[in-house]
């Protein structure tokens, strides 16, 4: 009887060297950014995590499951793509775009900080009307490749 191995499924080498690397760098922004206020990088660490997986990810799961079982289950890409792309945008800029730190920001910059919020808009109606062009473009290629032309 053939003994059985124990096997942990963390793909390939390089996927656990950028893992750990993408830790490390985490953990080196939390320390610079917030030295001297221990307390503060674990309750940022924890609260990060506590959000993304109690709140995020049962959200955005249902969303997508949604958009998977409606009539447009084949569209999914096209919405999911810039959906996470404008999520990611919001997240790294959110102090910006809701102006939670534009004196900070105006006082280290000298720029206005009210821009943010239109310019995240504009990427994110880039971003989707970009995807609906493809959509488009894709469907029509389709019906044509399937219909006979007539001479």
């Amino acid at each position: 009887m053939p003994r059985p191995t124990f096997r942990v499924p963390l793909g390939s080498p390089l996927q656990l060297l950028l893992l750990v690397c993408s830790f490390a760098l985490a953990a080196y922004a939390g320390v610079r950014l917030l030295s001297g206020d221990w307390l503060g990088v674990v309750l940022w660490f924890a609260g990060a995590a506590l959000l993304h997986d109690l709140v995020l990810l049962p959200l955005y799961s249902a969303l997508d499951r949604a958009l998977r079982a409606g009539p447009a289950a084949r569209w999914t890409l096209y919405v999911r793509v810039p959906a996470v792309l404008s999520g990611l945008t919001f997240l790294v800029w959110c102090p910006l775009i809701l102006g939670l730190s534009a004196d900070r920001y105006r006082s280290a910059t000298g720029l206005d900080p009210d821009v943010f919020l239109l310019r995240w808009l504009l990427i994110t109606a880039v971003l989707f009307g970009g995807s609906a062009l493809l959509l488009v473009l894709r469907l029509r290629r389709a019906t044509k490749q399937r219909s006979p032309s007539v001479h």
